[in-house]
C-alpha cells in the first residue's frame, strides 16, 4: 500500500493506494497505451478509461473535482511508477547480493 500527500491546483489530497488501486492504475496505463497505439479503438476503450479513473478516484481524499482529476491521475501514475522502480531496484540488489554470496561460497569450497 502506498500513502502519499500531493498538491494539485492548490488543493492538498491524500492518496491511499491499495494493491487493488495500483492494479487499476496499471490497467489505466495499458488502456492509455491501447488508445494511443490505435486511435480507432479510442471509442471502445474511452468508457473503460473513464470507469477506471472513477475507481481510482475512490482512493483520493477529499473527493476531487473534475478539474483536479487529470492532475491527480498523473500524480498517481508517477507515484506507482516510482514505487515499481524502487521495488525493481531492491530486487536487483537482493539478486546481486545473492549471486555474490553464492560465488564466494563456491570459492571457499574450492
Amino acid at each position: 500500500m502506498i500513502t502519499k500527500q500531493v498538491e494539485v491546483n492548490g488543493t492538498s489530497f491524500r492518496l491511499t493506494l491499495t494493491d487493488q488501486a495500483i492494479s487499476q492504475v496499471n490497467n489505466l496505463k495499458n488502456l492509455y497505451s491501447t488508445a494511443y497505439e490505435d486511435p480507432e479503438s479510442f471509442e471502445e476503450v474511452s468508457s473503460e478509461i473513464s470507469e477506471t479513473i472513477n475507481q481510482i478516484a475512490t482512493a483520493i481524499e477529499p473527493t476531487p473535482s473534475d478539474s483536479d482529476l487529470d492532475g491527480l491521475i498523473q500524480e498517481i501514475i508517477k507515484t506507482v511508477e516510482n514505487k515499481d522502480a524502487e521495488v525493481e531496484k531492491q530486487l536487483k540488489g537482493k539478486h546481486s547480493k545473492a549471486s555474490k554470496t553464492i560465488k564466494s561460497k563456491k570459492k571457499l569450497k574450492s
